[in-house]
């Protein structure tokens, strides 16, 4: 079984013969790499040939997917965010919206 998958930035794959799960961090088209970041830190590198050629395939982003950033805080994420992000009334004038 090949790759036919994409290399796409941001994307999480696993490397199905190997049982390796890593993040696409890089696609560089002038020297044909693609830069991988594995779920442990580490960085890989792998050419468009090596890609296609190799057992990748998508998968959602892991439960932990923060794991290969050190130190990284929850508040970092966003997700304890409670600021509403609500416009303030007082400054909204419908009439200008309206025109």
């Amino acid at each position: 079984m090949t790759t036919v998958t994409d290399p796409i930035i941001g994307n999480w794959y696993k490397d199905l013969e190997n049982n390796l799960t890593f993040k696409v961090v890089s696609v560089e088209d002038s020297d044909d790499s693609i830069e991988v970041q594995y779920l442990n830190g580490d960085i890989g590198e792998y050419d468009r040939d090596s890609w296609y050629g190799s057992t990748f395939d998508y998968i959602e982003d892991p439960e932990d997917w923060t794991a290969p950033f050190d130190g990284i805080e929850s508040d970092d994420l966003g997700y304890s965010d409670t600021d509403e992000h609500k416009p303030n009334p007082e400054d909204v004038d419908l009439d200008t919206f309206l025109d």
